[in-house]
């Protein structure tokens, strides 16, 4: 790992220093001022080593290009890495010098966070990183052009209108009538120079607003800024719409905060944190039969104190499906199959701290009915000028529930709206895209099957392929962690769980 670049003085002054890991300023000046004491003369290499880090370094004029890298590090690599910030900082400086490389300190680090992250080297050569900090904007030139041809514009249409208005201005002279009045200057008491200097002030006063829109302030009724003044707007939109015939259902709002609040984690997080998600991908025929079913989850552990980072998980497996699980290389496999515990297979070590790490995942791949947790089954049938459908849902995992479901089926396009006959929930008829989204907020036990029934002038072949999408805070195999143990003396350990369920696929063909 590369702990910090920094270009130094000779006798170990600091110039720019960039540090890719958490150090402290005295820590990083202590280093760098150590470096010259540790070189010793006349030695061909170019690295030092202490008894915690490495300096990899390479003379440049009076200066130093250093390295400080743990003494694991693949000095090959940093060598290379080395190279590549000593031909960096001639691309930003002209001098090799102190006051130079101070002027270009921010170029410099801008250009070191390129080349490496997070300890790490980034696959780049030196014309991408010339890119990357360049960050040149094409939306900006094209900003820019715009607004240039808008003031040459606005700048001929001033010249054009003062020649007019002094022409005006002469012919009336000529016919010894008054000279007439432009935006409250023109009298025929003022002469003519200083009329035509009016007018092409006042021209340009009118014509600065097409440059630059400023906030000019109106003499009339105020139309300042108000606050609500959007929502108006939207508001008026959505009555047009109704107006238009549109079904506008106002809860999809309400639909998506439920959602919003499935899947927000718990608020009171401990210092050990565990993320379950699951992800199904589903496709039905529309007849009956599964085609295919895969379910992918994953435990992710979030660890956010070290003194807690050498732990065991103790995970409860009550799945009769034949999911296939799968462990991290890092935990021993073998504690897991004997103990049904997650730990890693050293276990004087620790988990990562302040980052997700996946500790178990699991598949499941099925082409067993009697395993689909919600069954759709969609019955269009035709009649003499229209066909009826009937759609109905069952939940046959039982120990589920299900959120903010919303099964959406397709629509003929130009015939309108369907005729809703029954309907358990609420639904939303989408126009544009020629949809009818069936809403439920919630499908448990108690809720576990429904149906609706429509209308509608089409084919039965239209309604296809239905969709379902739905979020769940219970996951579909039944893999849970019931505890959490320190590695020393097995002292229990207070932790959170976040459990999520989620759609990837969801289709009846």
């Amino acid at each position: 790992v590369l702990l910090a670049a920094a270009v130094c003085t000779k006798a170990g002054k600091a110039i720019v220093s960039r540090q890719f890991v958490e150090m402290t300023r005295t820590r990083i000046e202590g280093l760098l001022a150590a470096f010259p004491k540790l070189m010793n003369t006349g030695k061909q290499h170019t690295f030092v080593e202490t008894e915690s880090v490495r300096y990899v370094y390479q003379p440049m004029e009076k200066l130093y290009m250093v390295l400080i890298t743990t003494k694991n590090s693949n000095i090959l690599e940093d060598l290379e890495t080395l190279r590549l910030f000593s031909r960096v900082i001639p691309e930003y400086c002209r001098a090799l010098e102190e006051n130079e490389i101070s002027e270009h300190c921010f170029d410099l680090i801008f250009a070191f966070d390129e080349i490496v992250a997070l300890g790490y080297r980034e696959n780049v050569n030196l014309a991408q990183i010339r890119t990357f900090t360049e960050m040149d904007s094409h939306e900006e030139k094209v900003f820019r052009a715009v607004r240039e041809t808008q003031e040459r514009e606005a700048k001929a249409e001033m010249r054009r209108k003062a020649k007019e208005l002094q022409q005006a201005r002469r012919d009336a002279e000529r016919h010894g009538k008054k000279a007439p009045g432009f935006g409250g200057f023109g009298s025929s008491a003022v002469s003519g120079g200083t009329t035509a200097a009016m007018i092409t002030e006042t021209i340009i006063e009118t014509e600065k607003p097409k440059v630059a829109p400023a906030p000019a302030r109106p003499s009339g009724p105020s139309k300042a800024l108000k606050l609500g003044a959007k929502g108006k707007e939207v508001d008026n939109f959505v009555d047009k719409l109704k107006s238009e015939g549109e079904n506008i259902m106002t809860s999809v709002g309400k639909r998506s905060a439920e959602a919003a609040k499935v899947l927000t984690p718990p608020i009171n997080t401990e210092s050990v944190h565990m993320k379950i998600e699951e992800k199904i991908s589903l496709t039905c025929g529309r007849d009956g039969g599964l085609q295919n079913m895969e379910l992918h989850g994953m435990i992710m552990l979030h660890i956010s104190d070290e003194k807690f980072a050498r732990i065991r998980l103790h995970v409860e497996n009550e799945d009769k499906r034949g999911v296939q699980l799968q462990t991290h290389p890092n935990v021993d496999k073998k504690l897991f199959t004997t103990e049904s515990q997650i730990g890693l297979k050293n276990p004087e070590k620790s988990f990562p701290t302040n980052s997700d790490v996946g500790v178990l995942k699991w598949r499941l791949q099925t082409t067993e009915e009697s395993l689909i947790p919600l069954t759709i089954n969609c019955w269009p049938s035709e009649s003499e000028n229209s066909c009826d459908v009937n759609i109905e849902y069952e939940l046959q995992e039982e120990s589920l529930e299900l959120n903010d479901v919303i099964i959406t089926i397709p629509l003929p396009s130009g015939v309108g709206a369907p005729v809703i006959g029954e309907i358990d929930g609420e639904y939303r008829h989408d126009s544009r895209r020629n949809l009818l989204e069936w809403c439920l907020p919630v499908i448990d036990a108690k809720n576990k099957s429904g149906s609706l029934e429509f209308s509608i002038a089409g084919q039965p072949n239209d309604f296809f392929p239905v969709q379902v999408s739905f979020v769940s805070k219970k996951n579909y195999c039944n893999i849970q962690v019931t505890k959490v143990t320190q590695v020393d003396g097995n002292s229990p350990v207070r932790f959170s769980t976040e459990t999520t369920f989620l759609v990837d696929k969801y289709e009846i063909l």
